[in-house]
C-alpha cells in the first residue's frame, strides 16, 4: 500500500517459507536469503499490475493470544475464489487449496487476496 517496490525483513525460517510460497502463489516477485549469521535478511520484491499492487489486503486469523485450527474440511475458500488462506501443516507451509487436496489440517495464519 505504500508504494515500495522492495523491503527487506530480518530472517526468520518460517518467515522465508511463507515468502516462498507466496513466491510460488503469484504474490510477490521474488524472495531471496542474503547476509550470515546474525545479519540474515530476506529481500522481497513485491509484484504489481501497472501501478496496481498484486496483493490488495491481508487479514491475520491467528493471533498469539488466540490460535486458530482448522481440519482439512473446514478450509473453505476465501473471497469466493480471489483469495487464499495459508496454513502451516506437518508437511510445510501450504495455500487452503493445497492443504484440501493433501488432506492435511493445521493453524490458519492469514488470508490474503
Amino acid at each position: 500500500m505504500a508504494g515500495k517496490r522492495r523491503l527487506k525483513v530480518p530472517f526468520a525460517r518460517l518467515d522465508y517459507e511463507i515468502a516462498e510460497a507466496l513466491v510460488k502463489k503469484g504474490y510477490i516477485e521474488s524472495a531471496e536469503k542474503k547476509g550470515r549469521s546474525v545479519k540474515k535478511i530476506i529481500d522481497i520484491s513485491l509484484k504489481y499490475d501497472g501501478e496496481e499492487p498484486k496483493i490488495s489486503g491481508i487479514r491475520l486469523v491467528s493471533l498469539p493470544s488466540n490460535r486458530v485450527y482448522s481440519g482439512y474440511k473446514g478450509l473453505r475458500p476465501s473471497k469466493q475464489g480471489y483469495g487464499d488462506y495459508f496454513v502451516t501443516t506437518p508437511q510445510g507451509i501450504m495455500t487452503g487449496k493445497e492443504a484440501r487436496r493433501a488432506k492435511v489440517g493445521g493453524e490458519v495464519l492469514f488470508e490474503i487476496w
